[in-house]
């Protein structure tokens, strides 16, 4: 048999870019370096150090920043957590682990309200007070406990600074660059995804391309976190960012206004179809203005007055070009300003989000349970490596909690212990033993990781293996100092690490996070709760406060292979979005006086029979669909132009609610009561 090598352009090292060399370069030097630091400065467990400069390895330097702020305030806040409860229950075993149970449920639940820095901030906490605790179950000594918890947290510092030491002198692409190459490819695919949805025709890819464009401009806000830690100049334009958020998901909200117009317009013009691709392709123009926009929009105006669908499809229509020709001006002042000239856009709130609270303490709970489960094993059986069972069980509660699939999270993590206890077995005795100086491990150890770098970046399909093996390498491996080679403690502590992990998949097995349907119908619930609250005189969100929440519900379950919960609350989200804004726009003839301002509140009035928290109620729904005609067909003998107009916003009202029609009556929805016989 004939063995032959790989051609260099085939191995990781031949195929990787300048980019990706770059990013391996920086952060196996990081690690090593925080490694040796560590080690120098009489660190006992230095590997800690490793391991932090290898979690905050993020390829933006803005990600960098905000990821170390995080990771520095949750390590001082998990330190001076498990302080406080192992110096006064630490006597006492059952008292300790309900105490430590029941600050990693908090955690749990903190982190699991946020997706930002204040989540990973209190996941570093939970279990970070878990390592320092759990380390000290066997120390009699409170002197020891203080320098436990000290040494714990100087390592994650050491690992931070050596991370953020190799971004300055390896930088990557710029945060700024990357924002806005994806706010500027997002505006262009807007006009791509407004000619898919105005088609006539129906199809699972329109769903797919609405949830997408949706979830994109949500990831987008994530981006914009990272630029504003990244550079002064995107701290200086941080309004005017949120503001073009904002546009984006105001357009994205038009164009599906405006398919369910095209839906419910049977006698619509033949020649509307070619204007709107050519007016489409005006508006990709860079050189785009009003005027050119306008001379296409003349050619789509109503010869009849009486024609209010046709004229309120131009109006919206009109609103959607002017609309996406201020965000590209936006834009353009965005590109060209200069790092100390604040552009002051029009105010524009924060995008709103939503905690699902229930799916929270359920979760907080399973933590709860999983750490008094795994310490009552500790206790009973008195085993010497219990607390690193009850590390790697805190350590997986509180991270995958919140994943999309926890279950597979854990899955993936125990194949990882496993491959990582078979090859520091082979790297600890049959290498590191004949070792007598770090330098000599360095030489061996910093292309390794260089390796498991580029394999990260290149196997997308593989890539969360590779990440766990590299953040998880440095405790299998355990470099000490001075170190230490018995290999009962080795097999014992590899072996409670991986039965930490499996009681903790025990739990998501039997404490299972809730189903994708039972989650739709709880996003579902809050929509018409939240939408409820629109048609308050007062309500407590604005229009575009109630536009991105609404848009973080549909984005909740993009990546769920429930199709028809996917489905369902894409199109709750978009029939209660349409209607709330037709609902501001009804209140801006609050100010008349007329007995226009009459029929405004019938229709307002009407909406708050259909739709409760329990559903739709089919009856009233009905019952006003054929009075909202009723009213358009009306309103259009009008002589007044103010009351065609109106006709048109009622008609639109009409066109969002007629989908509503295929939903579960409110009476089905609700649990049936028991009857007696």
């Amino acid at each position: 048999m004939n063995l032959s090598l790989p051609e260099w352009r085939n191995t990781p090292w031949g195929k990787a870019t300048d980019g990706q060399w770059r990013y391996a370069l920086r952060n196996s030097i990081a690690m090593c370096l925080a490694l040796s630091i560590a080690y120098a400065l009489n660190l006992d467990e230095p590997y800690w150090a490793m391991t932090s400069a290898a979690v905050v390895s993020f390829p933006t330097v803005g990600g960098v920043i905000s990821k170390s702020l995080g990771r520095i305030a949750g390590s001082v806040i998990g330190a001076a957590a498990s302080l406080i409860i192992t110096g006064h229950t630490l006597n006492d075993p059952w008292l300790f682990t309900f105490s430590m149970a029941s600050w990693l449920a908090l955690c749990t639940w903190v982190s699991s309200q946020y997706q930002n820095n204040v989540a990973y901030g209190f996941a570093l906490a939970g279990y970070t007070a878990a390592i320092i605790a759990f380390t000290a179950i066997n120390t009699t000594d409170t002197t020891e406990l203080w320098n436990i918890a000290q040494a714990r947290v100087c390592e994650v510092i050491v690992g931070i600074l050596c991370g953020g030491l190799l971004m300055m002198i390896l930088p990557s692409t710029s945060d700024g660059a990357a924002l806005l190459s994806a706010l500027k490819n997002m505006h262009a695919r807007l006009l791509e995804h407004a000619n898919l949805l105005w088609k006539p025709q129906a199809s699972e890819d329109i769903r797919t391309a609405h949830e997408s464009v949706i979830g994109q401009i949500l990831t987008m806000n994530l981006l914009r976190i990272q630029a504003f830690w990244s550079h002064y100049r995107f701290r200086q334009q941080n309004a005017l960012l949120n503001y073009l958020l904002h546009q984006q998901l105001r357009l994205t909200s038009v164009i599906s206004s405006l398919r369910r117009m095209l839906l419910n317009w049977p006698d619509a013009p033949a020649h509307l179809w070619p204007v709107l691709e050519t007016l489409l392709s005006e508006l990709a123009k860079p050189q785009a203005d009003k005027y050119s926009v306008a001379r296409l929009l003349q050619k789509m105006v109503p010869d009849n007055d009486n024609d209010y669908r046709h004229r309120a499809f131009w109006l919206r229509l009109r609103y959607f070009c002017w609309l996406y020709l201020n965000a590209s001006r936006w834009l353009r002042q965005l590109e060209t300003a200069s790092p100390l000239h604040q552009i002051a856009p029009p105010g524009a709130p924060s995008l709103a989000r939503y905690t699902d609270n229930a799916e929270n303490s359920w979760s907080a709970f399973r933590t709860f349970c999983v750490i008094i489960l795994t310490g009552a094993w500790c206790i009973a059986t008195s085993w010497q490596s219990g607390s690193a069972a009850m590390s790697l069980a805190a350590i997986a509660c509180v991270l995958y909690s919140s994943s999309a699939s926890p279950l597979g999270s854990v899955n993936l993590l125990l194949r990882t212990l496993l491959l990582l206890s078979l090859f520091s077995f082979v790297v600890k005795f049959g290498l590191m033993v004949q070792l007598t100086e770090l330098w000599q491990f360095l030489l061996f150890l910093l292309p390794l990781l260089i390796t498991l770098h580029l394999m990260k970046l290149q196997q997308k399909a593989l890539a969360g293996q590779w990440g766990q093996l590299i953040v998880f390498m440095g405790s299998f491996i355990a470099v000490t100092n001075p170190p230490t080679y018995n290999f009962a403690d080795f097999l014992n502590n590899n072996l409670a690490k991986v039965v930490g992990v499996s009681l903790c998949w025990v739990a998501f097995s039997i404490l299972r996070p809730s189903s994708d349907k039972r989650k739709s119908r709880r996003h579902i619930r809050a929509l018409r709760h939240g939408f409820n609250d629109q048609l308050s005189r007062r309500p407590q969100h604005s229009e575009g406060e109630f536009e991105s929440l609404v848009y973080h519900h549909i984005s909740q379950l993009s990546n769920s292979r429930d199709a028809l919960s996917r489905r369902w609350l894409l199109r709750w989200g978009v029939v209660l979005l349409n209607c709330s804004h037709v609902v501001w726009q009804l209140r801006e003839w609050e100010t008349r006086a007329d007995p226009l301002s009459q029929v405004r509140d019938v229709c307002i009035a009407a909406l708050r029979n259909i739709i409760s928290d329990r559903g739709v109620r089919q009856k009233p729904l009905a019952e006003s669909l054929a009075q909202l005609m009723t009213i358009c067909d009306t309103l259009s003998r009008h002589p007044g132009p103010a009351a065609r107009e109106l006709a048109g916003i009622i008609w639109r009202l009409y066109c969002s609610l007629q989908q509503l029609e295929q939903a579960i009556p409110a009476d089905d929805a609700a649990p049936k009561k028991p009857t007696r016989g």
